[in-house]
């Protein structure tokens, strides 16, 4: 079941972000988090244009994450933009098609709410998550750039 993230999914959520190589890398899991967390968690969950979804297996476990963007914009004559960002599936889940259940909510509800495009971007170092997402249908048509602070 995919259902909107409560608070109580914070931790479940930032587990699944540390649990790979780049996650590792930026995220700070530990008992009890940071509320750095929390503080984020709470701007999201109280943003209309922001959608942080949970799917839950039949034991009620938080098996998947991720978070929808919707972004307003003067081209495209006032089009939305959707972006998905933070898609992960908990690692004795992966290979079952949560992932894939995961960006049909995404994708629906982005077609619902107007969007006239749904992006996202992803680690050059992620091989297999490219190739999921071509298998999706999207297409690597642009090249995205970033530009760190920290």
């Amino acid at each position: 079941m995919i259902r909107k993230a409560e608070k109580e999914d914070v931790p479940a959520i930032v587990h699944m972000l540390a649990n790979d190589t780049l996650g590792k890398l930026r995220e700070a899991y530990r008992d009890p988090l940071p509320d750095t967390y929390y503080q984020a968690f709470g701007n999201i969950f109280n943003d209309p244009n922001q959608e942080l979804v949970v799917i839950e297996n039949e034991e009620s476990q938080v098996i998947g994450t991720l978070q929808l963007s919707f972004i307003q914009y003067l081209t495209y004559q006032g089009g939305i933009r959707a972006q998905i960002e933070a898609v992960r599936v908990h690692e004795n889940f992966r290979g079952k098609g949560i992932g894939k259940e995961l960006f049909k909510w995404a994708i629906s509800k982005s077609e619902e709410k107007g969007a006239h495009v749904v992006q996202l971007t992803t680690d050059k170092k992620r091989p297999d998550a490219l190739a999921f997402y071509k298998s999706l249908g999207f297409t690597d048509s642009h090249e995205g750039m970033k530009l760190h602070f920290v």
